[in-house]
């Protein structure tokens, strides 16, 4: 991959891209790598600092695991997105671990965690960008604790329902029961009664090939 094409990325994904001087974007673009992931492959399991992940096609799901090998997820990575938590020399208050999984096959760009990790001590402007995707992501992952921890199971369901409908502007949410529950932090059974109740309900229709939302006046509702 060429420094050009790495740039005319960069520059529209990083706000200080303008602001940093010519050899540091060069040393940027050199320390950064195209990667290709396979459906299923682990590319972060927390042991080290991979580097700052910018998704350019597919989905990635960063979670965290419990040493009994519970897991449970935190947010999903679609085209666009980028994760920092995966780079823990960049932000060294983060003394947890996250594992990324690549859930379809995804094309990433890849930079380095060292190199932008010592660039960003160099510069300010990169170390506040650094803390502030960082801050967002947090936002994410309390709000996932705030629904395992206070929600009903009707309404978190509601609210997964809602946000896949949101996302991918299909009333077909093609998941599967098991993976529905992975995303939610909860077991298959659980998800399985839940979506019956729902389907009894005239809310969404069940088949094979996921979740179908019929009512989205009254799944609205229960999100409330």
């Amino acid at each position: 991959m060429t420094h050009a094409a790495f740039e005319s990325v960069y520059k529209d994904i990083f706000p200080f891209w303008n602001e940093i001087s010519e050899k540091e974007k060069e040393y940027i673009c050199r320390n950064s790598v195209a990667q290709t992931y396979q459906k299923g492959t682990t590319i972060h399991d927390g042991s080290e600092c991979s580097g700052v992940y910018l998704i350019r096609s597919g989905t990635l799901r960063v979670y965290i695991m419990s040493e009994e090998g519970k897991d449970i997820t935190l947010y999903r990575l679609h085209e666009g997105d980028m994760c920092m938590l995966s780079a823990s020399c960049v932000l060294q208050t983060i003394t947890f671990d996250v594992f990324i999984d690549a859930e379809e096959n995804s094309d990433c760009f890849v930079l380095s965690g060292p190199a932008f990790a010592a660039i960003s001590e160099s510069n300010p402007k990169i170390k506040i960008f650094s803390l502030e995707a960082a801050v967002s992501r947090f936002s994410d992952v309390m709000w996932v604790m705030q629904q395992i921890l206070f929600m009903n199971m009707d309404k978190r369901l509601a609210i997964f329902l809602s946000d896949e409908q949101a996302r991918t502007g299909s009333d077909v949410i093609p998941l599967t029961h098991e993976q529905i529950a992975k995303y939610m932090g909860s077991a298959r059974e659980v998800v399985s009664r839940m979506l019956k109740y729902f389907s009894n309900e005239g809310i969404v229709e069940i088949s094979r090939g996921g979740v179908k939302i019929l009512d989205k006046k009254q799944l609205r509702e229960l999100t409330l």
